[in-house]
């Protein structure tokens, strides 16, 4: 049923009207009955109430209806009907463009406007019938409409589209579909009305659905003509990441379109080298401008080819930069003069940007007009910061560089043939380094570029020049220490020997049994700092064995708590399932306790120290910035306080020997290079980490030990031997006299039999002259003219069988490193005492006798 033709100007009747409020005729019959009781109770109780105060009730009566009636008159006041002031609300529901029907939650209908009735079966014998009866019959939509009128009774809004072929009162399930979009929601409470109302809504949208299936199938054609245009076209976002790339350039990269998902792929997976950041620019003003860019891409099975980018990117007006857009056009093919013309810009454009280093053209100002790729990467510059182009290259090196930098620019502009290098270093910190070639450009008409820059990157190169010089630094302190160290030895086993021999004849009772027992003690302390320089020149003996890390400071933090007092708290922090190491335990105990006793130091008036233990995994390691430290798996241990830190002037010294920051008096110097020998020794590294007023960090690298099947333990220490006394026969080589008088001292004290000798030589002819056989052989390893393994070699000779003790200064491993025949031979340290080298003595002549 359609609506009811209208006049011009005036809006439809509604097909059903509310009936209309008796609240208002109420309110007057109320009004009418507190008058007419007013009056009764006046004329009853009038003899009893005061004139005076009836005459004051009349008149404020007669002021209010004077009121009254000149309100009405000036048009404040005018009565109303319901019909009257219902006329707005019902005006503009009855202008709707779609069908609108109210009604209570139950469907019981209060009031349809005209449009509703514009749809056929809308009106049934004359009166409406409900929106769920509407679509009754069509099973398209019996789901839609049953979730909206569970909507309806519960106070819901809601919508659903409705598909139906034919449309309402079209044949069922054929003819065109029309689409219905029905809603529901509850009105607010009205005055008069008892229950909650609901507006229903039915609007017919097959026109929009039908605008909108065309405006998708025009978007899925020009998508369709895009796919399959004869030249390549993607889109990137300002971190690379690659949106859309049509089927085209799909198939040059060898990628399947299908498969393809935005974010997945990213520049630098298409574009060869450093290319990518030729791409993440735009201009820095905004301005959108097409850019020609020659470059190679990659395919997925790693062949490049040579293309043509028509690339489009600009900035946002925070300076971001956009999405970009890029056509790309295979510059594979070509033929005659074009050919020749297009090998000719791919071979230069692959020159320019797969060199080594970064080259670009400046303007007469320094500002950067054109770079190639490997430019961004070698500058350290993130192009979704800020375009490269028009950017003052000197802001890019660091200041102390820009006064040379500027010269060389000007001596360019001036056209000079030979201009200096310049060393730099870059604005973005760290050690990035630099060296800078510049040439003056011919100047052409419309070009800006005046001036040509290349810069090399010297990071790496600067990196291992400071790594071998403090090398070789080290290198040559730990040298000198390690000659000083073994030359003292040989001073400091006379003085513990001859002590030891006096200490004999002079028991606890005699007055110069303390005079002698301080000699000792104080040639012992000596002892420890030789051994310290053996440390730190990597020259000491070091037993290792497979340590698990944790397990071992655990055992220590009782010790440490001591060392540091009770101002200082301790903390130990171990990760999880920390690897083997394999490392001498006493020195790593060693290192602990130094780092910790430095830590202690540094905190005067309290603090805290952490222990740390954790895997640092290969991938982990990579990304370190250390010096000299490959990837591999380590296990590190960190001990960091909250002291007072170091600069980094006293950071660079403080692994060199007898560089101390303590007190005269108060420290030798020796402590963190026996620490860094240490580390070293055992193939670890060490690197410290400080930052004035809030403390140190030093980080330890121990390499992951990974077991083998069948691997030895360490060997148990063998006890002490209670009877040192022997009759054998022995001979003696030492070329120190004062080492080899107390050694053959010591030895015939307990009964042996010495033969001495000063040179390899001379034990040869002594050897030579002896009737009896010797049982054991004794021999200092640095000698002059015949060294102890030279004599080794000799007399095994004719004695293979010979037993053979080797002293030294120097560590047991760097001894042993020169004798060939190193399992048949024995170490003994010095400096030793007179009970180390007898107790020695019976252990070797006790093998293979037992």
């Amino acid at each position: 049923m359609a609506a009811t033709p209208l006049d011009e100007g005036s809006y439809p009747d509604p097909l059903v009207r509310r009936p209309r409020s008796a609240a208002g005729l109420w309110r007057v019959v109320v009004l009418a009955a507190f008058f007419i009781v007013l009056a009764a109770v006046l004329s009853t109780l009038g003899d009893r109430m005061p004139p005076d105060l009836i005459l004051v009730f009349l008149g404020v009566l007669a002021v209010i209806g004077v009121f009254c009636l000149f309100a009405v008159a000036a048009g404040l006041f005018r009565f109303a009907t319901g019909e009257e002031g219902r006329t707005i609300s019902r005006a503009i529901v009855d202008s709707l463009p779609f069908g609108a029907v109210v009604t209570d939650r139950e469907g019981r209908i209060s009031y349809v406007n005209a449009a509703y009735g514009g749809f056929h079966g809308a009106i049934t014998d004359g009166v409406p019938v409900g929106v769920p009866r509407l679509f009754a019959g069509q099973s398209e939509a019996s789901e839609a409409v049953y979730r909206l009128g569970r909507a309806a009774k519960d106070g819901r809004p809601a919508t659903e589209d409705i598909r139906l072929l034919g449309g309402l009162g079209g044949a069922a399930g054929g003819g065109k579909p029309y689409w219905y979009r029905v809603g529901v929601r509850a009105l607010p409470p009205v005055d008069g009305t008892a229950e909650p109302l609901v507006l229903w809504s039915v609007e017919d949208i097959t026109r929009d659905r039908e605008r909108q299936d065309n405006a998708f199938l025009e978007l899925q054609r020009a998508i369709d003509y895009l796919d399959h245009a004869p030249a390549g076209f993607f889109s990137a976002d300002a971190r690379g990441r690659i949106q859309y790339l049509n089927s085209t350039l799909a198939d040059w990269l060898g990628y399947d379109l299908a498969e393809f998902e935005a974010d997945a792929l990213r520049l630098e997976d298409v574009v060869r080298g450093d290319g990518a950041s030729l791409l993440m620019g735009g201009r820095s003003d905004g301005e959108i401008r097409t850019e020609v860019i020659d470059i190679d891409l990659v395919g997925r099975n790693g062949t490049s080819f040579p293309v043509r980018l028509l690339h489009r990117a600009a900035r946002l007006a925070d300076g971001e930069l956009g999405e970009t857009r890029t056509l790309v056009l295979d510059r594979r093919s070509g033929s005659g003069h074009e050919e020749a013309l297009r090998a000719s810009e791919v071979r230069f454009a692959r020159f320019f940007n797969d060199t080594p280093f970064a080259i670009a053209t400046l303007d007469n100002e320094g500002r950067i007009i054109r770079t190639n790729a490997p430019f961004s990467r070698i500058f350290g510059w993130s192009g979704s910061d800020k375009s490269l182009e028009q950017q003052p290259i000197a802001e890019l090196i660091a200041e102390a560089s820009r006064d040379r930098f500027a010269q060389a620019i000007e001596a360019a502009l001036a056209n000079r043939s030979v201009i200096e290098p310049v060393d730099a270093l870059l604005a973005i910190g760290g050690d990035h380094a630099v060296r800078l070639y510049v040439s003056g450009s011919e100047e052409t008409e419309g070009s800006p570029e005046r001036v040509n820059v290349y810069a090399l990157d010297m990071t790496e190169q600067r990196k291992l020049e400071a790594q071998f010089a403090q090398g070789q630094k080290m290198q040559a302190v730990g040298q000198l220490a390690g000659g000083v160290a073994h030359d003292f030895n040989n001073v400091l086993t006379a003085i513990i020997g001859f002590a030891d021999l006096l200490l004999l004849k002079h028991k606890p009772g005699d007055p110069s049994f303390s005079d002698l027992m301080s000699i000792k003690n104080n040639a012992n302390r000596a002892a420890g700092l030789t051994r310290q320089l053996l440390a730190f020149s990597r020259r000491q003996t070091l037993r290792p064995q497979i340590l698990e890390v944790p397990t071992h400071i655990d055992d220590l933090t009782v010790l440490l708590k001591r060392l540091i007092g009770e101002q200082i708290a301790l903390e130990v922090d171990h990760g999880q399932g920390i690897w083997p190491v394999k490392a001498d335990l006493v020195q790593l105990e060693q290192v602990v306790v130094n780092l910790v006793v430095n830590a202690r130091d540094a905190m005067p008036n309290g603090g805290k120290i952490v222990l740390r233990t954790r895997n640092v995994g290969e991938a982990e390691a990579a990304g370190f910035n250390f010096t000299g430290m490959p990837a591999a798996d380590y296990v590190l241990i960190e001990v960091e306080d909250t002291g007072t830190g170091m600069p980094p002037e006293i950071l660079e010294k403080i692994f060199e020997p007898f560089f101390s920051t303590k007190e005269l008096g108060k420290g030798t110097g020796l402590g963190l290079s026996t620490v860094y020998g240490i580390i070293k020794q055992t193939g670890g590294f060490i690197y410290p980490e400080s930052t004035v007023g809030k403390g140190t960090t030093f980080k330890i690298f121990l390499p992951r030990h990974v077991p083998v099947e069948g691997e030895v333990p360490a060997k148990p220490q063998v006890a002490a031997v209670k009877d040192l006394t022997g009759h054998e026969r022995i001979l003696l080589v030492e070329d120190e006299d004062n080492v080899r008088a107390f050694s053959a001292r010591a030895l015939r004290t307990t009964g042996y039999e010495v033969f001495e000798a000063d040179s390899g030589e001379q034990a040869l002819e002594v050897l030579e002259d002896i009737d009896h056989e010797i049982d054991l052989m004794i021999s200092d390893v640095v000698m002059p003219e015949m060294d102890g393994p030279a004599l080794l070699v000799e007399v095994r000779k004719k004695r293979p069988d010979l037993k053979v003790i080797f002293v030294s200064g120097y560590a047991e491993e760097s001894v042993r490193q020169d004798i060939a025949d190193d399992q048949s031979v024995e170490f003994l340290a010095k400096p030793y005492s007179l009970d180390q080298i007898n107790s020695k003595v019976k252990e070797v002549l006790g093998k293979g006798t037992e």
